[in-house]
């Protein structure tokens, strides 16, 4: 499913005709879709409807589930991802993801975010510091732990340590932000601090979010996609989901029929 991009735009991810199975379930159906660069996508639809294992599709997160089996292409940037000579570990830094629930390690501020680029190589400490700080002031966090970078991340709130994920995530440079739910846990206050994060990342970034909060989707999005029962039903801009939908099956969902 294609959409006309604003004028400077260009394609980010292709996907073409995707299928996805987990055993015998065919989760994926077909999935067909450019996703445009520096922009915000949004995936939405009711629970179970695909869109959190589509995501996976874009860094083959679902690899690591058995008896998973993927046909059709993703290209990044033109390159398929699925070809057998992909390098997964270096995609994975090109397409980073943030979970539903914050997951920092169990060790210090510092040591989540210098983990990443220490196993790329980086061992230089000024490097390191360096790297430290501007990904948690890119994260909008630098200013609330900046006097305690050797505590617990665990200490932090739920919504710190969802930030600090996001640091975690751009201290290795990646392209492409992948984010699953990413303010499901948080209050509304942590939630808003993640949206505003979004806004400004996607000035250096392309973004791709999971998110079942409708009101959130037509916040922060430029772009919207609408999955049901595995299939993509809709794509356009986010005005065009939320404030001239065209499927009824949009209709209902957005109205609360599937909740």
């Amino acid at each position: 499913m294609t959409v006309k991009f604003e004028e400077g735009i260009e394609t980010e991810i292709e996907v073409r005709d995707l299928n996805l199975w987990y055993s015998d379930n065919h989760a994926l159906k077909n999935i067909s879709i450019e996703i445009p660069e520096k922009c915000i996508t949004a995936f939405i639809g009711p629970s179970g409807c695909g869109k959190s294992t589509f995501i996976r599709c874009l860094n083959r997160m679902n690899d690591l589930i058995t008896n998973c089996r993927t046909e059709g292409k993703v290209l990044v940037k033109g390159e398929n991802i699925y070809e057998k000579e992909v390098d997964v570990v270096n995609l994975r830094k090109r397409v980073g993801m943030v979970f539903q629930k914050p997951n920092p390690f169990p060790m210090s501020i510092y040591e989540n975010i210098a983990y990443g680029p220490r196993i790329h190589g980086e061992r230089n400490k000024k490097k390191l510091d360096q790297i430290v700080e501007e990904t948690l002031r890119s994260a909008a966090l630098w200013d609330e732990v900046s006097d305690r970078l050797n505590s617990p991340a665990l200490d932090l709130s739920g919504g710190q340590q969802q930030r600090l994920c996001i640091a975690r995530t751009l201290a290795v440079k990646p392209e492409i932000i992948l984010l699953d739910e990413p303010c499901s846990a948080l209050d509304p206050i942590s939630t808003s601090k993640i949206e505003d994060l979004m806004m400004k990342l996607k000035n250096n970034y392309t973004i791709v979010i999971v998110t079942h909060n409708m009101q959130q989707a037509a916040r922060v999005s430029d772009y919207t996609a609408y999955f049901l029962l595995g299939e993509l039903i809709e794509f356009g801009t986010a005005r065009q989901i939320f404030e001239m939908p065209r499927e009824k099956s949009t209709e209902d969902y957005i109205t609360g029929r599937f909740g």
